[in-house]
Protein backbone atom coordinates (compact mmCIF):
# COMPACT_ATOMS: atom_id res chain seq x y z
CA UNK A 1 0.00 0.00 0.00
CA UNK A 2 1.56 3.42 -1.03
CA UNK A 3 0.80 6.57 0.41
CA UNK A 4 -1.03 9.26 -1.53
CA UNK A 5 1.87 11.39 -2.16
CA UNK A 6 4.00 8.33 -3.48
CA UNK A 7 0.97 6.90 -5.90
CA UNK A 8 0.73 10.30 -7.14
CA UNK A 9 5.01 10.34 -8.00
CA UNK A 10 4.50 7.10 -9.18
CA UNK A 11 1.94 7.94 -12.00
CA UNK A 12 3.64 10.87 -12.48
CA UNK A 13 6.91 8.91 -13.73
CA UNK A 14 5.21 6.50 -15.62
CA UNK A 15 3.03 8.47 -17.36
CA UNK A 16 6.12 10.85 -18.07
CA UNK A 17 8.07 7.42 -19.50
CA UNK A 18 5.15 6.56 -21.38
CA UNK A 19 4.54 10.20 -23.25
CA UNK A 20 8.37 10.66 -23.93
CA UNK A 21 10.33 7.60 -23.28
CA UNK A 22 12.33 10.19 -20.60
CA UNK A 23 12.25 10.60 -16.86
CA UNK A 24 10.88 13.69 -15.39
CA UNK A 25 13.40 15.89 -13.50
CA UNK A 26 13.28 16.55 -9.53
CA UNK A 27 12.54 19.64 -10.17
CA UNK A 28 9.70 18.98 -12.41
CA UNK A 29 8.52 15.72 -9.75
CA UNK A 30 9.19 18.25 -6.89
CA UNK A 31 6.69 21.41 -8.52
CA UNK A 32 3.75 18.23 -9.70
CA UNK A 33 3.59 17.40 -6.15
CA UNK A 34 3.27 20.82 -5.03
CA UNK A 35 6.59 19.93 -2.51
CA UNK A 36 8.82 22.42 -1.22
CA UNK A 37 12.13 21.55 -1.48
CA UNK A 38 14.01 18.04 -3.47
CA UNK A 39 14.45 16.11 -0.24
CA UNK A 40 11.10 14.99 -0.35
CA UNK A 41 11.06 13.66 -3.67
CA UNK A 42 14.12 11.91 -2.86
CA UNK A 43 12.46 10.38 -0.07
CA UNK A 44 9.22 8.73 -1.93
CA UNK A 45 11.71 7.82 -4.66
CA UNK A 46 13.41 5.28 -1.86
CA UNK A 47 10.50 4.42 -0.69
CA UNK A 48 9.43 3.20 -4.04
CA UNK A 49 12.18 1.73 -4.72
CA UNK A 50 12.20 -0.48 -1.14
CA UNK A 51 8.24 -1.63 -1.97
CA UNK A 52 9.17 -2.61 -5.59
CA UNK A 53 6.98 -0.20 -7.54
CA UNK A 54 10.58 2.05 -8.67
CA UNK A 55 13.82 1.31 -9.99
CA UNK A 56 16.94 3.48 -10.28
CA UNK A 57 18.98 2.32 -13.18
CA UNK A 58 22.92 3.26 -12.51
CA UNK A 59 25.19 5.26 -14.42
CA UNK A 60 22.33 7.51 -16.10
CA UNK A 61 21.13 10.78 -14.97
CA UNK A 62 17.50 10.66 -14.99
CA UNK A 63 16.97 7.57 -15.78
CA UNK A 64 13.96 5.61 -13.19
CA UNK A 65 12.12 2.33 -14.73
CA UNK A 66 8.44 1.65 -12.77
CA UNK A 67 8.54 -2.28 -12.18
CA UNK A 68 5.00 -2.25 -11.83
CA UNK A 69 1.91 0.13 -10.56
CA UNK A 70 -0.55 -0.44 -7.65
CA UNK A 71 -4.00 -2.04 -8.47
CA UNK A 72 -6.97 0.20 -8.28
CA UNK A 73 -8.35 -2.10 -5.57
CA UNK A 74 -5.34 -1.45 -3.08
CA UNK A 75 -7.02 2.11 -3.60
CA UNK A 76 -9.05 3.55 -0.61
CA UNK A 77 -12.73 3.40 -2.07
CA UNK A 78 -13.90 7.29 -1.26
CA UNK A 79 -16.70 6.26 1.26
CA UNK A 80 -14.91 3.90 3.97
CA UNK A 81 -14.49 3.77 7.53
CA UNK A 82 -13.30 3.30 9.77
CA UNK A 83 -9.98 2.75 8.70
CA UNK A 84 -7.59 0.58 10.97
CA UNK A 85 -3.47 0.56 10.07
CA UNK A 86 -1.39 -1.98 11.59
CA UNK A 87 2.20 -2.78 11.48
CA UNK A 88 2.59 -5.98 11.75
CA UNK A 89 0.35 -6.19 8.53
CA UNK A 90 2.88 -4.86 6.29
CA UNK A 91 6.56 -4.41 7.15
CA UNK A 92 9.20 -2.88 5.19
CA UNK A 93 12.54 -1.59 6.42
CA UNK A 94 11.46 1.65 7.29
CA UNK A 95 8.74 -0.05 9.05
CA UNK A 96 5.11 1.05 8.97
CA UNK A 97 3.48 0.75 6.16
CA UNK A 98 -0.32 1.27 6.59
CA UNK A 99 -3.09 -0.99 5.38
CA UNK A 100 -7.00 -1.12 5.22
CA UNK A 101 -9.66 -2.66 6.39
CA UNK A 102 -13.45 -2.01 5.09
CA UNK A 103 -16.61 -1.53 6.97
CA UNK A 104 -19.70 0.54 7.38
CA UNK A 105 -19.98 4.02 9.42
CA UNK A 106 -19.81 2.12 12.71
CA UNK A 107 -17.83 2.95 15.93
CA UNK A 108 -15.04 0.21 16.23
CA UNK A 109 -16.12 -2.50 18.17
CA UNK A 110 -18.91 -2.73 15.42
CA UNK A 111 -16.21 -2.87 12.73
CA UNK A 112 -14.14 -5.86 14.80
CA UNK A 113 -18.06 -7.83 15.52
CA UNK A 114 -18.66 -7.41 11.32
CA UNK A 115 -15.47 -8.42 10.74
CA UNK A 116 -15.93 -11.90 12.98
CA UNK A 117 -13.44 -10.70 15.34
CA UNK A 118 -14.07 -12.19 18.35
CA UNK A 119 -11.99 -9.74 21.02
CA UNK A 120 -11.68 -6.04 21.54
CA UNK A 121 -9.34 -3.94 24.27
CA UNK A 122 -10.24 -1.10 25.20
CA UNK A 123 -7.02 1.26 25.07
CA UNK A 124 -6.76 4.57 27.16
CA UNK A 125 -7.15 7.59 24.85
CA UNK A 126 -4.56 10.12 26.68
CA UNK A 127 -5.56 13.27 24.55
CA UNK A 128 -2.79 15.01 21.61
CA UNK A 129 0.32 14.41 21.03
CA UNK A 130 1.29 17.95 20.82
CA UNK A 131 4.62 20.39 21.17
CA UNK A 132 5.09 21.44 24.88
CA UNK A 133 3.14 18.26 26.47
CA UNK A 134 4.45 15.18 28.11
CA UNK A 135 2.40 12.06 28.25
CA UNK A 136 2.52 12.05 31.45
CA UNK A 137 0.27 15.42 31.27
CA UNK A 138 -2.08 13.79 28.75
CA UNK A 139 -2.99 10.13 31.01
CA UNK A 140 -7.15 10.16 31.33
CA UNK A 141 -8.31 6.96 31.70
CA UNK A 142 -11.74 7.78 31.27
CA UNK A 143 -11.77 8.04 27.33
CA UNK A 144 -10.97 4.92 25.23
CA UNK A 145 -10.67 3.43 21.87
CA UNK A 146 -11.66 -0.47 21.27
CA UNK A 147 -9.22 -2.15 19.20
CA UNK A 148 -9.27 -5.90 18.14
CA UNK A 149 -6.95 -8.02 20.42
CA UNK A 150 -5.83 -9.48 17.39
CA UNK A 151 -4.03 -6.54 16.32
CA UNK A 152 -1.91 -6.00 19.37
CA UNK A 153 0.95 -7.76 20.18
CA UNK A 154 2.36 -8.44 23.79
CA UNK A 155 2.30 -5.52 26.09
CA UNK A 156 1.03 -2.10 27.34
CA UNK A 157 -0.58 -0.08 24.82
CA UNK A 158 -2.19 3.40 24.87
CA UNK A 159 -4.01 5.95 21.82
CA UNK A 160 -2.78 9.27 21.02
CA UNK A 161 -4.58 11.56 18.90
CA UNK A 162 -1.98 12.82 15.96
CA UNK A 163 -2.24 16.85 15.56
CA UNK A 164 -0.47 18.41 12.79
CA UNK A 165 0.59 17.15 9.38
CA UNK A 166 4.18 16.11 10.10
CA UNK A 167 4.23 12.59 9.43
CA UNK A 168 1.51 13.06 6.52
CA UNK A 169 3.92 11.19 4.10
CA UNK A 170 4.01 7.55 6.38
CA UNK A 171 -0.01 7.63 5.89
CA UNK A 172 -0.51 9.46 9.26
CA UNK A 173 -2.60 12.10 8.70
CA UNK A 174 -3.93 15.09 11.58
CA UNK A 175 -6.97 13.48 13.51
CA UNK A 176 -5.65 9.97 13.22
CA UNK A 177 -5.65 8.03 16.49
CA UNK A 178 -1.66 6.61 16.90
CA UNK A 179 -2.14 3.33 19.12
CA UNK A 180 1.22 3.05 20.34
CA UNK A 181 2.79 -0.11 22.37
CA UNK A 182 4.44 1.37 25.41
CA UNK A 183 8.22 1.03 25.34
CA UNK A 184 11.63 2.99 26.51
CA UNK A 185 13.52 1.61 23.92
CA UNK A 186 13.05 1.44 19.67
CA UNK A 187 14.72 0.32 16.94
CA UNK A 188 16.68 2.82 13.95
CA UNK A 189 14.39 3.86 11.80
CA UNK A 190 10.97 2.96 13.93
CA UNK A 191 7.87 5.68 14.16
CA UNK A 192 8.21 6.45 18.09
CA UNK A 193 6.77 8.90 20.61
CA UNK A 194 9.63 11.11 21.66
CA UNK A 195 9.69 13.26 24.92
CA UNK A 196 12.45 15.68 24.50
CA UNK A 197 13.87 17.62 27.07
CA UNK A 198 11.00 16.03 29.26
CA UNK A 199 8.35 18.85 27.93
CA UNK A 200 8.16 18.17 24.44
CA UNK A 201 6.39 15.27 23.36
CA UNK A 202 6.38 14.27 19.72
CA UNK A 203 5.52 11.47 16.89
CA UNK A 204 8.93 10.64 14.44
CA UNK A 205 10.98 8.64 13.00
CA UNK A 206 14.04 7.77 14.89
CA UNK A 207 16.97 7.79 13.09
CA UNK A 208 20.70 7.31 15.44
CA UNK A 209 23.96 8.79 13.83
CA UNK A 210 26.52 8.29 15.90
CA UNK A 211 26.05 9.64 19.06
CA UNK A 212 23.21 11.58 18.64
CA UNK A 213 19.23 10.59 18.18
CA UNK A 214 17.51 12.32 15.05
CA UNK A 215 14.01 12.51 14.83
CA UNK A 216 12.94 12.57 11.46
CA UNK A 217 9.30 13.91 10.00
CA UNK A 218 7.72 12.18 6.91
CA UNK A 219 6.78 15.77 5.13
CA UNK A 220 9.14 18.06 3.53
CA UNK A 221 8.15 21.31 5.15
CA UNK A 222 9.35 19.67 8.18
CA UNK A 223 12.95 19.79 8.97
CA UNK A 224 14.95 16.80 10.90
CA UNK A 225 15.72 17.63 14.57
CA UNK A 226 19.02 16.06 16.08
CA UNK A 227 19.53 16.11 19.91
CA UNK A 228 21.80 14.38 21.79
CA UNK A 229 21.22 11.02 23.84
CA UNK A 230 20.45 12.39 27.46
CA UNK A 231 18.15 14.60 25.83
CA UNK A 232 15.54 12.11 23.88
CA UNK A 233 13.80 9.50 26.02
CA UNK A 234 11.45 7.06 24.11
CA UNK A 235 7.93 6.58 25.28
CA UNK A 236 6.26 4.28 22.66
CA UNK A 237 6.79 2.82 19.23
CA UNK A 238 3.91 3.23 16.82
CA UNK A 239 1.62 -0.04 16.58
CA UNK A 240 -0.89 1.30 14.60
CA UNK A 241 -3.54 3.81 13.58
CA UNK A 242 -7.15 4.75 13.51
CA UNK A 243 -8.87 6.65 11.17
CA UNK A 244 -12.56 7.52 10.70
CA UNK A 245 -13.73 8.91 8.13
CA UNK A 246 -16.49 11.37 8.43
Amino acid sequence: MLTRKQNELLLFINKRLNDGGVSPSFDEMKEALHLKSKSGIHRLITGLEERGFLRRLPHRARALQVLKLPEAAAMPAPNVTPMLLRSGMAETREGFVPQIVRGEKMPLAGAIMAANEAQALSLPLYGRIAAGTPIEALRDNSTTVDVPVSLLGSGAHYCLEVQGDSMVEAGIQNGDIAIIKSSDTAENGEIVVALIDDTEATLKRLRRKGASIALEPANAAYETRIFGPDRVKIQGRLAGLYRRYH
